[in-house]
């Protein structure tokens, strides 16, 4: 098995034995942003998986369980799979039409993007 490494930003060796290194969190240091004030875009890709179609929603600014909350809500609703990656919601095939009227009934700003 291998040991995790300790990840140390800018500092690489300190000679002050009072020295402390100072770990900052990356999952929550962003805040929710209203559902009226997300820009959130709803698009169809079909890159690097298989030829298999997908729509994904992204732009959305906040915390990662709320994230995955409102992705949860989007595959319950559309009656498919997906998942919640890179700070987009993954939902498996054509289901733009869809995803975009419930976002817009939830308050959500949404828009179609590409082609």
């Amino acid at each position: 098995m291998k040991k995790k490494r300790q990840q140390y930003s800018g500092v690489v060796y300190s000679t002050d034995e009072t020295f402390a290194y100072q770990q900052e969190e990356e999952g929550n240091l962003r805040e929710t942003l209203p559902k009226n004030q997300q820009q959130l875009r709803v698009l169809l890709d079909k890159k690097m998986r298989g030829g298999k179609i997908v729509t994904l929603v992204r732009g959305f600014i906040g915390t990662a369980a709320d994230l995955s909350a409102l992705g949860k809500q989007l595959k319950q609703k559309c009656g498919v799979g997906g998942s919640v990656k890179d700070d987009e919601i993954i939902i498996q095939g054509d289901f733009r039409q869809r995803v975009l009227d419930i976002l817009i009934a939830e308050g959500y700003r949404a828009k179609q993007a590409g082609g």
